[in-house]
């Protein structure tokens, strides 16, 4: 048989068996590794797991020749693609048989079932399971009803989706089963009464069983259960509390049933339960004061719950408490003493609403502590020092609490080996002790983000060379962003984590310079946004890939920044809203795989580099050098091929010439801002192929012609906001290509999120839009996905309003105001239900205003002035609370808030519409008195920002949206 079986050479794990075979001094196989015999020299046991042996089985003919054979471990061995042998049903002596984790496939012969002395069974399929190596029983009932003896069964991964519901029934045939493990077997149907008939059964586990239903009442009445594990298992209906009497019971495990509702009962005294998961479910109500009756409790997760109520006092009498996790619920109220819980290893309560304070005594008996999780509650007062002294004390997550006050200096912790330290979030002040340093020197991820910390206090000023930065040779990410610290950046910062220090933010505090000299030679995600830097870019390492210097005072990029500009695989490079000034230096070009590059904002001049779009073309997502002075045209031919721009902002520059016809290559693009320049062109119809096309931003520029295009060339079923204003637009609006803009249609009721870029480290790159109402620029920092808007003013449009944009019925904003249309305001408008602004002023728009008009609830910037409107106004509440101005110059139109007759004299010359100004904006004033009315102009300029990082005015208007306008 030695010579049957192969070894593999690279499995990844040695051979400890079969590799002295052939090597053994004896020639008597009782002797060698992994065999067992009886005392006639028989072979009763063969013990070949772990052994890296590949192909099959079918040539080991000394195998099947064993026939004394009682024991047979082939587990986790590399028989991957291979079907399980047939002849293994001569071996009839077997009563253990494990073939787990062998990488076999295809159907278990039913030859198996012939062993009828076994008591063990194993042929649970390979984790994870892949589909080349999927093992099925094709009839369980036929493969079972032979094996009566049978203890333990293991088929875990394999599929027994065949036996449909009735795979209870099957095990019906194994009266001695006591250790049943089925997870991952793709069963359906109820756990039903048949599974009671073992009564001996110890051990369930059905986990990973998506097609189970209720029905596990029943299972009370096994006496000797002591496990049972049905999690993922899609169980619906209320929680089996009869479960929990069960005195042997030791592990229940019912997680992740997120259907499965009820509350937890009392717990009896005589209880032996260590294990309690009960972690995404629907449970709710209070936990129970009598879960201090758990006196054998080791480990207890509610995480994701819906528990509310404060933590039992009780549990202070759990003394072998080793895991506690209650995350994700409505707990509120102080933290119970846990001071007996000696063993307590984890414990986690983040996210719930807990309060009070955190005492020094709390942690000093709980010498085991690893893991203490306290993020997002409302606790506070100071952090005890006592935290930091847990010998054992591996993570400490304490953010978004309203801690205060200082941080205390620690001391005599330097064995500590804390290796993430979260902080953020709270409400801490005054300096950042050094001593975090110098002690804690097995750092790894250190956050002290958004709070009130003042300065980095060092032990010295300025000292030359700082050995205790030495000590930090763990600390990779430091983030002490949204703070109050000022001055300057210390250079020693650079040095902490000798080296290993790959993530630093710095961003919101008030520095205003890095201490020369600095090397940034480790650092791959660098944020220094939204401080008061000045002076020239600091230069940065090639193997940083992210950096941001955006919203500070920088005046100039080296002329050699390119010379340290990043090589690794994606570049992401920002540095908006600063004062930079001169031209963008060649030497950028030198990265050659930007991912965003983001210089909007500032003063730059001359021309665009072609090399910044060719160098960077498959990588390249996001181009934003909008709002600066750059002048010059672009080549026709800038955009190659393989162009992946999503994202192309050059607003508010003083570029010439036409749009490259191979912006065409670029088939991903979502946002084109074109805004504020001298192109002369037609509309870019030839764009046919960019589907994904989300934004359209054209306005104040020289565009002429027809905006008519073939529906068939063209077909933006995603775009949103179109903006045309201030151009040389002609001809009629064509009702077939409006209809190619199919997001008005359907857009309402969808799920609210906005646009962007997703990028590395929890980021998002947002697409930011300026509105104008009124001539007043209005800056919302979120685009929502269900914001759509129309900007076709002042045009030479002519003809009728199509029908069809009655269609749109999710426009919250359409602007057709300063053109010379004709004809009546469509009774179709009155589909616009989602409208807030509306402008059709300055046309020779004629007949009534339609009465469906009085439905148009959120309607808040209406104007219909200077046109040949006649009749009366229609009576409504919304249509009468506006001013006289909205209807003025329509010389035949009466009723409130007009006079009560008809215009008698001609309109006076209307006024010209104002120029837009920009400023600070009352965004209360603008909330109040438009709701969200947006519209006559969108300008779309995309800016970075954190997640993490929202500003107040930001969230207040996105909210606003997001409850104006959820299902």
């Amino acid at each position: 048989m030695k010579n049957s079986l192969i070894l593999s050479n690279d499995s990844g794990f040695p051979s400890t068996k079969l590799s002295q075979w052939s090597s053994h001094q004896s020639s008597d196989c009782c002797d060698w590794s992994g065999v067992r015999c009886d005392e006639a020299g028989h072979v009763i046991g063969l013990d070949l797991s772990w052994e890296p042996i590949i192909g099959g089985l079918e040539n080991a003919t000394g195998l099947f020749d064993l026939q004394y054979l009682q024991s047979l471990n082939l587990g986790f061995t590399l028989f991957k693609g291979f079907q399980i042998p047939s002849r293994l049903g001569n071996l009839t002596n077997l009563t253990y048989l494990n073939l787990s984790q062998g990488g076999f496939a295809g159907e278990i012969p039913t030859e198996i079932s012939s062993l009828t002395r076994l008591v063990t069974l194993d042929l649970s399929g390979i984790v994870p399971i892949e589909y080349s190596y999927t093992v099925w029983i094709a009839n369980l009932s036929l493969f079972l009803q032979n094996l009566t003896e049978l203890t333990e069964l293991h088929l875990d991964r394999v599929d027994l989706s065949a036996s449909g519901t009735e795979w209870c029934k099957a095990l019906s045939f194994l009266p001695n089963l006591q250790v049943l493990s089925l997870s991952g077997c793709d069963l359906s149907g109820p756990i039903n009464h048949y599974l009671a008939k073992s009564r001996s059964l110890s051990v369930i586990s059905l986990h990973y069983n998506y097609g189970l239903s209720s029905g596990t009442e029943f299972l009370a009445h096994l006496t000797n259960l002591k496990a049972l594990d049905l999690s993922e298992c899609g169980l619906q209906g209320k929680f089996p509390e009869k479960i929990l009497h069960v005195p042997t019971l030791e592990t229940l495990d019912l997680s992740i049933n997120q259907l499965l509702q009820g509350s937890l009962p009392n717990f009896p005294k005589n209880s032996s339960l260590r294990d309690l998961i009960l972690s995404h479910t629907g449970l709710s109500g209070t936990l129970p004061d009598s879960i201090g009756n758990l006196e054998n409790l080791t480990r207890v997760e509610v995480s994701s719950c819906n528990f509310t109520g404060p933590i039992p006092p009780s549990m202070a009498n759990l003394t072998q408490l080793f895991h506690m996790d209650f995350s994700s619920n409505h707990f509120f109220g102080p933290i119970p003493s846990l001071h007996k819980s000696r063993n307590l290893n984890n414990l986690d309560l983040s996210f719930n609403n807990l309060s009070g304070g955190i005492s020094s005594t709390f942690w000093e008996q709980l010498l085991n502590l690893q893991i203490v999780v306290l993020g997002h509650n409302s606790l506070s007062g100071s952090i005890p020092r006592s935290l930091f002294l847990l010998p054992n004390l591996e993570m400490l997550q304490l953010s978004n609490n309203q801690f205060e006050n200082q941080l205390p200096e620690i001391s005599n912790v330097s064995s500590s080996v804390l290796f993430d330290l979260d902080l953020s979030g709270n409400r801490l002040e005054g300096p950042v002790p050094i001593s975090i340093f110098f002690e804690l020197r097995n750092l790894y991820t250190l956050d002290l983000s958004s709070n009130k910390f003042s300065r980095l206090k060092l032990a010295s000023s300025k000292p030359r060379a700082i050995p205790i930065l030495k000590n930090q040779s763990q600390l990779s990410v430091l983030d002490i962003s949204d703070n109050q610290i000022s001055g300057e950046v210390p250079n020693w910062i650079w040095e902490v984590g000798s080296g290993n220090l790959k993530f630093l933010n710095l961003s919101h505090n008030l520095v205003v310079s890095l201490q020369e000299p600095y090397s940034i030679s480790g650092i791959r995600f660098l944020d220094l946004h939204s401080n008061q830097l000045r002076g020239n870019i600091p230069y940065m390492s090639p193997n940083t890939s992210y950096v941001d210097y955006s919203n500070n005072n920088f005046t100039s990029i080296p002329a050699d920044i390119g010379n340290f500009m990043s090589e690794t695989e994606y570049f992401y490079f920002v540095a908006a809203n600063n004062s930079l000034a001169g031209v963008i230096p060649e030497s950028v070009c030198k990265a050659t795989n930007f991912q965003v590059l983001d210089l909007s904002n500032n003063n730059l001049s001359g021309t665009i580099p072609a090399c910044l779009i060719t160098k960077s073309s498959s990588t390249l997502e996001v181009l934003n050098l909008g709002r600066n002075n750059l002048n010059g045209t672009l080549s026709d031919t800038i955009f190659p091929g393989d162009c992946g721009l999503q994202i192309l902002d050059l607003s508010g520059n003083q570029l010439q010439g036409v749009v490259p016809k191979s912006l065409a290559n670029c088939n991903m693009l979502q946002v084109l801002d074109l805004r504020s320049n001298y192109i002369s062109d037609n509309f870019p119809c030839w764009l046919r192929n960019a589907s994904s096309l989300q934004v359209l931003v054209l306005r104040s520029n020289n565009f002429s012609g027809h905006i008519s295009c073939p529906r068939n060339k063209v077909s933006w079923p995603l775009l949103q906001i179109v903006d045309l204003a201030c151009n040389k637009f002609s001809g009629r609006l064509s009702q077939k290509w409006l209809l190619t803009m199919m997001v008005a249609e359907t857009k309402s009721g969808s799920e609210v999120n906005h646009l962007g870029i997703e990028m590395p480290r929890n980021q998002f790159y947002e697409v930011r839009v300026t509105v104008t109402v009124k001539g007043i620029e209005i800056k919302l920092l979120k685009v929502p996905n269900i914001f759509t808007s129309i900007d076709f003013s002042s045009n030479n449009f002519e003809g009728p309003i199509p029908v069809e944009m009655g269609r749109f019925r999710s426009l919250y904003a359409l602007n057709m105001s300063h053109n010379a249309l004709t004809g009546s305001i469509p009774s179709s408008f009155g589909n616009l239900k989602e409208i807030e602004s509306l402008d059709l002023s300055m046309n020779n728009l004629s007949g009534k205003i339609p009465a469906q008009l009085a439905s148009l609830n959120f309607l808040s910037v209406l104007n219909l002035s200077y046109n040949n409107l006649v009749g009366k106004i229609p009576t409504s509440t919304q249509l009468q609370s506006f001013s006289p101005t909205s209807y003025e110059g329509n010389k035949g139109l009466y009723g409130p808030p007009l006079t009560n007759e008809s215009q008698a004299r001609p309109p006076e010359l209307p006024p010209s519409p104002p120029p837009a100004s920009s400023g600070e904006i009352d965004w209360f004033f603008i909330a109040m008195s438009i709701g969200f009315a947006v519209g006559f102009g969108a300008v779309v300029s995309p800016l970075m920002f954190s997640v993490q990082v929202n500003k107040w005015y930001n969230d207040l208007i996105y909210k606003f949206i997001y409850r104006r306008f959820r299902v």
